[in-house]
Parts: C-alpha cells; structure tokens; sequence
C-alpha cells in the first residue's frame, strides 16, 4: 500500500477533553480524522504520511476546498516535521 502525504487542516478540543485531529490531501478530496486523550499531549506534526486505505472521502464541495487551502496554507508556512 502506498503511504500518502496528508496535512493538518483542523483541530479541535472537545469538553470531554478529546483532542480531534484532521489531516487532508492537498486536493482536499480525501482526509484523516484522529482523536487522541488531550491530556496525553504529545506532538502535533503540519504533516503526517498514512496509508491510502486509512483515508475517507470528503463529500462535501465546501469542505473540500475549506481543505485544500488550508494545506496550501500549512505547506506555505511548515515543513512537514514542524510540530504545530
């Protein structure tokens, strides 16, 4: 299987204290959800490499250029390994 690079276009922190990560491919097209313990921290990276099968497809028009610019933006600003 082919490892893609995917980067971080969303994060958000839940009352239960849940930290949701999202990654997307630079077309936007295709993303990654995480959801890690908040309190365990840990490093947050722009960009990470998945393997295809573990992405899911976005459907919805907004979102997936909401994604792409936000990639453009992260890529513009961060090297994949920047912690962010």
């Amino acid at each position: 299987m082919t490892d893609v690079r995917v980067w971080l276009v969303e994060r958000t922190y839940s009352d239960r204290d849940l930290l949701t990560l999202v990654y997307s491919t630079p077309d936007g097209e295709q993303y990654l959800q995480k959801e890690l313990a908040g309190r365990l921290g840990g490093e947050t990276t722009a960009a990470i490499e998945v393997e295809q099968d573990r992405l899911s497809s976005v459907t919805e028009d907004s979102r997936q250029q909401r994604y792409a610019e936000e990639v453009e933006r992260m890529a513009d600003k961060h090297d994949p390994s920047d912690t962010v």
